[in-house]
């Protein structure tokens, strides 16, 4: 077998428990920050392979529900990548302690929302609020849940912590400057907003959804999307704030942190529309996820606290995003609402 595999013979045997030839390639696949993957080469095409890491998400009965949920969307012609079986009929397969599946390689690639059309956008949001509807109809009931905002009073003990983290960091850099930078930024506003915390809930209806909707996660075969990755997060959550979540990672500008609010315009109706969503209940999720965003620092905790820069070339967009949003909040509601 060529190319890098995780413990080849460990990884033979584990494909041995599908129907689908001797491997004759195994590359590594560079992207993904919560997983492993590898593009697997057989007689009979090619596949990807995919080995379950986060804690969270690497339980057996976790990944089971994730791939009864994506075999029932596929069945509605949901572009939801299912997982193959086992010649036992299995889709999960322990090896080496953890959770591995085999999916189809699905030829395709990622495209970042400044690449997308006003057209594609508002295709986007269609096809969003399909799969959250699609899952209402798939899935038990949710579960009663609350989801609490951010506590500014925490956020700033964070901050804190992280400002010391950042300003004993050798050999300083570019990065620690602009770190120890937003920080302080983010210090300033939230003692400017703190007033504007929203309220457990804040009226929002929870569904299940997808989870982790972003760029990374959607693999286009030409102008359309072909593939939706990645169920991980699969789980109850308010439906709107995914939408709006995946808006701001799609739309951002990389440089400035802006939003390209005529895409996110027709992003947000064709969503509302398909979903059955409220220009209320989108207002809500909307300053909803601008607080969540202007109380997280999850890349600064990967880096100073985790040691881990995978997710340092996102830092500089998203960061000046929470920003910019808060200087625009009403242009960007209406973006959503109107």
């Amino acid at each position: 077998m060529t190319g890098t595999a995780p413990r080849p013979p460990a990884l033979t045997a584990l494909l041995r428990r599908y129907d689908f030839g001797t491997p004759q390639t195994c590359e590594r696949v560079p992207r993904g920050l919560l997983n492993r993957g590898w593009m697997i080469s057989t007689g009979k095409g090619r596949f990807f392979l995919k080995e379950y890491l986060a804690a969270d998400t690497a339980d057996p009965g976790v990944i089971l529900r994730q791939h009864r949920a994506t075999r029932r969307l596929a069945r509605l012609g949901l572009p939801a990548e299912a997982p193959l079986p086992t010649t036992d009929g299995e889709t999960v397969v322990v090896a080496g302690g953890r959770g591995h599946a085999l999916f189809r390689w699905v030829e395709g690639r990622h495209r970042e929302g400044t690449e997308l059309s006003v057209g594609q956008s508002r295709r986007l949001g269609a096809l969003l609020g399909r799969v959250h509807t699609a899952l209402a109809d798939v899935q038990p009931p949710p579960p009663a849940s609350d989801h609490p905002s951010a506590d500014p009073e925490r956020t700033h003990t964070h901050i804190d912590r992280l400002l010391t983290l950042v300003r004993g960091h050798r050999p300083r850099d570019a990065f620690d400057a602009l770190a120890e930078q937003r920080l302080l930024e983010r210090r300033t506003l939230l003692r400017q907003y703190a007033h504007r915390r929203p309220p457990a809930a804040a009226g929002q209806v929870s569904g299940w959804v997808h989870g982790d909707f972003h760029p990374l996660n959607l693999l286009y075969r030409g102008e359309e999307p072909a593939a939706i990755v990645d169920w991980d997060r699969l789980g109850v959550r308010p439906r709107a704030e995914e939408a709006v979540r995946a808006a701001v990672i799609f739309f951002v500008h990389p440089v400035d942190g802006s939003l390209d609010l005529r895409k996110v315009r027709a992003y947000a109706r064709a969503y509302r529309e398909a979903a059955g969503i409220a220009a209320g209940e989108m207002a809500g999720a909307v300053h909803r996820v601008w607080w969540e965003r202007l109380n997280d620092f999850w890349m600064l905790d990967w880096r100073y606290r985790h040691r881990d820069r995978r997710s340092d070339p996102l830092f500089p967009a998203a960061a000046a995003l929470a920003v910019w949003w808060t200087h625009e909040y009403g242009r960007v509601r209406e973006a959503f609402t109107g």
